[in-house]
């Protein structure tokens, strides 16, 4: 559009300057000789006048009148003598003249009226091109600032749009971290709805093995029927039956007070323990110990099922391991207690002896606690038992076992006598304490009692507690553990009874705490571990579909499913059998303390069957 203004106003400028140019020019057409006539008088060079011929006679001369085209009318000069003519010829001339300057001037009107023509012509088109100008200058006005709004609207849309995508960027920003947050709340769920159906399958199991246990209490309470006393009765020919007549091959052990056989009642097996004699004291060991076991329960107290009054006779149940004095002698090439079985034995038999003084209405204290009377079952876990020799106390004024005292004629075993106890005959928890004491230093050394607690002690103060441990537990002792364990048995075996720790609130607690940093150093071997309850099985049986489960696992999947839990198949039926030689490699590998189980097998022994 632009151009196109610049286009017209150049044929403008240029139909100005024609007209221009035509009016100033020199050789105007009213100029010209041809305008005037060939009848025109020519001047002779000759007969004018010097002022005429210097000067030029022109049509514009003419029409303003400056001049004449005679200088004088009343003149005239001949042109072949060059002398004035005469009047008539000078009428003549002059009506000539008179006709020529009518022509010339009708010839001028005429060209003025075209030139008049062609100017208003000239002036209409150059109001025309104005116009146009004009509308392309409105044009181009309305262009730029139509361009200028554009440009700001389209700086507008484009501030807007970065302003609408920042907020798309933060909107995606807000939905990734919506995902990430729903993405770890899921993932919470799953863990939590884990950890829910793990509990529930847990609870379940703790169910099923409570109705196992139910049932098994129950089948032993109707194995030994109770008949009005608080034990279960026998007579001497059962007796005589369940132990083949005393055989020797059935003989567990001796003691002070009897002899112990295996036996099998009602096809249980059963530990028999028959007295030396009918003599008072034997008997009053006898009645203490139905007494005591008759009436109370615990996990690591050995469990009475019956008796023969008529022959002092005491029926246990059968701890396949023996005694903890033959398992840290290794008698009859028995595999000695790794050390983190040391740890948690020792708390056992802790709780034990917590439970006794706990007990109601009156506490009860064993005073006889030795390696020997501590028993291991199959899985080794302790039992406290023979407590013949304990006593029933009255509780202080206080209520704290540690003022319960009662004075009694001496018994016991040297060297795990309190020696409070062996001057003044006065018994109390603290008695236990000690006797604790001696045998967390035996479980750590595997030594005999006999100046035990001055060897440990000086190993102690010299940093040198690592040379009297008992290298047979491994050489994997946590040396921290094995230190406190040293120190808290000797705080126990402090000469006076208020020097020594308090066996519930201390002793236990503490060893609980060893027990449990004491965990086995490897991995259990993979077909240790129950498939079901990811964990080493306790009790391991073989199912239909070839595969070893723990006992109550499969049991309760069986109860509602009858596909294999591991390859998902169906089962061809539901029996289960025991698997013992996996039981006896799980029991071999947790022996060891959790190491990898060796080509050495226990050595079978008649407390062992």
């Amino acid at each position: 559009m632009i151009f196109q203004m610049k286009c017209l106003q150049a044929q403008v400028t240029c139909s100005l300057a024609s007209v221009t140019s035509n009016n100033s020019s020199d050789q105007s057409p009213f100029d010209s000789p041809r305008l005037l006539g060939s009848n025109l008088p020519s001047e002779n060079p000759k007969n004018s006048s010097p002022a005429h011929r210097n000067r030029s006679l022109t049509l514009y001369d003419y029409l303003n009148g400056s001049t004449s085209i005679y200088p004088d009318k009343d003149r005239r000069v001949n042109s072949s003598t060059g002398t004035e003519s005469s009047k008539p010829s000078e009428l003549k001339g002059s009506n000539e003249v008179l006709r020529q300057e009518s022509l010339l001037q009708g010839m001028l009107s005429d060209n003025k009226d075209h030139i008049s023509t062609e100017l208003e012509k000239l002036r209409l088109e150059l109001r025309l091109i104005q116009g146009k100008h004009k509308l392309v200058q409105d044009e181009s006005d309305d262009a730029s600032r139509q361009m200028a709004e554009l440009a700001a609207k389209r700086m507008e849309e484009e501030a807007q749009l970065r302003e609408i995508q920042s907020r798309l960027d933060k909107a995606n920003d807000n939905v990734e971290k919506q995902k990430a947050h729903r993405y770890a709340a899921e993932q919470a769920l799953n863990h939590v709805q884990d950890l829910v159906r793990g509990e529930v399958m847990q609870k379940n199991m703790l169910q099923v093995k409570a109705s196992r246990d139910a049932d098994k209490k129950l089948r032993l309470e109707k194995l030994f029927v109770l008949q009005g006393n608080s034990y279960s009765t026998f007579t001497w020919e059962e007796i005589d039956n369940a132990t083949s007549s005393f055989a020797d091959n059935l003989k567990i052990g001796s003691g002070a007070n009897g002899t112990v056989y295996k036996g099998y009642l009602n096809h249980s097996a059963v530990a028999i323990k028959v007295l030396h004699s009918d003599d008072n004291s034997s008997n009053k060991h006898f009645r203490q110990e139905l007494e005591v076991l008759g009436k109370i329960h615990h996990p690591h107290l050995v469990m009475l099922l019956g008796a023969c009054v008529e022959r002092g006779c005491l029926v246990y149940e059968y701890m396949e391991n023996g005694s903890l004095e033959e398992r840290l002698r290794c008698k009859s090439g028995t595999a000695a207690l790794p050390w983190c079985d040391r740890l948690r034995i020792a708390w056992e038999v802790a709780s034990a002896l917590v439970f006794l003084h706990s007990s109601k209405p009156n506490p009860i204290i064993h005073r006889d606690l030795k390696p020997e009377n501590i028993l291991l079952d199959g899985n080794l876990v302790s039992k406290v038992g023979d407590v013949g020799l304990s006593t029933l106390v009255s509780s202080g004024s206080g209520g704290s076992s540690s003022t319960m005292y009662k004075k009694t004629a001496l018994a016991g075993t040297l060297f795990y006598i309190d020696p409070e106890y062996q001057r003044s005959g006065q018994v109390s928890v603290k008695s236990d304490t000690y006797a604790l004491g001696m045998v967390m230093l035996q479980l750590l050394t595997a030594r005999a009692p006999i100046g035990l607690a001055e060897v440990v002690e000086r190993a102690v103060e010299d940093g040198k507690l690592r040379d009297i441990l008992d290298e047979n537990a491994g050489w994997t002792w946590a040396m921290e553990e094995a230190q406190e364990m040293a120190d808290l048995a000797l705080r126990c075996l402090e000469m006076r009874g208020k020097d020594r720790p308090d066996l519930k609130t201390r002793v236990a607690v503490d060893l609980d705490r060893l027990k449990r940093r004491a965990l086995p150093t490897q991995p259990p071997p993979e077909h240790f571990i129950c498939p079901i309850l990811k964990r080493v099985m306790q009790e391991p049986c073989i199912a239909s579909d070839g595969y070893s489960y723990e006992r109550h696992a499969i049991e309760m999947w069986v109860c509602d499913k009858d596909v294999s839990p591991v390859t998902n198949v169906r089962m061809p039926n539901k029996t289960l059998v025991p698997n013992r030689s996996l039981l006896t490699a799980i029991t071999a590998w947790k022996s060891q303390g959790g190491r990898k189980p060796t080509n050495k097998f226990v050595t079978t022994s008649p407390n062992h069957l």
